[in-house]
């Protein structure tokens, strides 16, 4: 898998109703005359077996989200132990979820938490950051090239934002909760955000003990990295000056985009992507914790700017200007995942609009239901009632499909089916979104950034 920001390096250069009255909503039949499942009801499906990939398929020995998943069991470099930080960060929020609707039993639950947090506290770490890919059976780090052996500030940072909703979660619990969430305290508190500027106004995505800063990649918005800065603000004993989120990721104010597409503003200039905006994960990884509702600063309108690109996403795939068979209103939604090759065989591409292969990635519709609810929630009926015995499998959707070549990529990747399960609960309840906006350092690290956000009193 390459990853997705490198990708760009080359190609560039809803508050709901109450559970009672959406379980009464669009009851419908099937072409069979079998009463179909409501709204509500097959949310939770969805929900409920993706939710699978982080608690039944699992890496054993550290308890965190593999990278990938292969009912199969045919991986590639038997890296079937590859353990995935982001990813990871992604299904501490899940395992939240999990627990909270009751899929597991609280009580089994931290169990694995605690588990967890023990194991990362004696993994690799960089500066207090860890690598991207992690050795579940012994903690070392992976390599994710040859370079990429240090630490991921990125990857981090979306750990760190489940470490703050676990923490959160647990902190009025009884005792052995409080012990759990003492522990996610201290592993976010020794994060070196400050060691990641290099000494300048800008954070830095890589560092090696073996090669230092050569990789050389500066998060300069906007792209998946937004979260970073959040993070890295917020820090109360690495933080970082402000100077580096306004002339490192916002570029002095050239984040800023004029440019619209079918009539809809893009806001903000997607890397490498300006058209028409990036792939959909874009509006996913950073917001799964940070609510984008009513969360505004001199730059941007973060809802707006969400709904915006996804929605940009979504008439791209109904014009289809491509002519893929079976692009529509219920049949959409392009981000990064597996890929299918010429060839047929199954590889990774970061799908957009400007990088269009014919591949709808379920995750893409499913993790923009906060932005785009009757549109998600089209896409999502279609394969569960139309396309159930090709796309759906042991832990949810399969993560790429092209039905129009009637071709699946029958495998999951962690950062896929991750924002799945917490894009749902916080359409459903808002659950994730409420306890990580809450913790009191990032009101604090959203404030010192120039962010406003009134429903959380920011």
């Amino acid at each position: 898998m390459v990853r997705i920001s490198v990708l760009f390096l080359a190609f560039a250069f809803f508050s709901c109703g109450s559970k009672e009255d959406k379980s009464k909503e669009n009851v419908q039949e099937n072409t069979s005359g079998v009463t179909a499942l409501t709204d509500e009801q097959l949310l939770d499906a969805v929900q409920k077996q993706t939710f699978k990939y982080f608690w039944d398929y699992a890496e054993p020995n550290s308890g965190l989200a593999r990278e990938r998943y292969h009912p199969d069991g045919v991986y590639p470099e038997n890296d079937s132990n590859i353990v995935t930080t982001g990813g990871s960060g992604f299904g501490l929020m899940a395992l939240v979820a999990g627990i909270d609707r009751g899929y597991v039993s609280k009580e089994e639950g931290v169990k694995r938490l605690d588990k967890i947090a023990d194991f990362l506290a004696k993994a690799d770490r960089f500066h207090g950051a860890w690598s991207h890919w992690i050795d579940g059976n012994t903690g070392k780090v992976k390599p994710f090239g040859t370079k990429d052996n240090g630490g991921d500030l990125v990857e981090t940072s979306f750990l760190v934002s489940g470490f703050i909703t676990v923490r959160e979660y647990l902190k009025t619990g009884n005792e052995k909760e409080k012990a759990v969430a003492a522990k996610y305290d201290a592993l976010w508190k020794g994060v070196d955000w400050q060691w990641y500027t290099n000494q300048k106004n800008v954070l830095y995505w890589h560092w090696s003990p073996s090669y230092a800063w050569e990789m050389n990649f500066p998060l300069q918005g906007y792209n998946e990295c937004l979260i970073t800065y959040v993070m890295a603000a917020s820090s109360p004993t690495h933080t970082i000056d402000a100077k580096a989120y306004h002339e490192g990721w916002a570029r002095s104010g050239g984040i800023v985009s004029s440019k619209t597409k079918y009539n809809i503003p893009l806001i903000l200039k997607h890397n490498g992507a300006e058209e028409f905006g990036g792939p959909l994960f874009w509006a996913h990884y950073s917001y799964v914790g940070l609510d984008p509702n009513q969360l505004t600063d001199k730059y941007a309108n973060y809802w707006d700017l969400n709904v915006n690109q996804t929605k940009i996403n979504y008439e791209y795939c109904v014009q289809n200007p491509n002519k893929n068979a079976g692009y529509g209103p219920e049949y959409w939604g392009l981000t990064a995942s597996y890929s299918r090759n010429p060839d047929g065989s199954i590889g990774y591409n970061a799908h957009m609009p400007s990088n269009d292969q014919g591949v709808i990635s379920p995750t893409a519709a499913i993790s923009s239901i906060v932005y785009t609810p009757k549109e998600s929630m089209a896409v999502i009926r279609n394969l569960y009632e139309n396309h159930k015995d090709e796309t759906w499998g042991d832990a949810g959707f399969y993560d790429a499909l092209s039905l129009g070549n009637k071709w699946v990529a029958k495998r999951y990747l962690a950062i896929d089916q991750g924002p799945e399960v917490v894009m749902i609960e916080n359409y459903r309840t808002g659950l994730l979104w409420k306890l990580f906006m809450n913790a009191p350092e990032v009101k604090q690290g959203l404030t010192k950034l120039g962010f406003k956000s009134g429903k959380y009193g920011i």
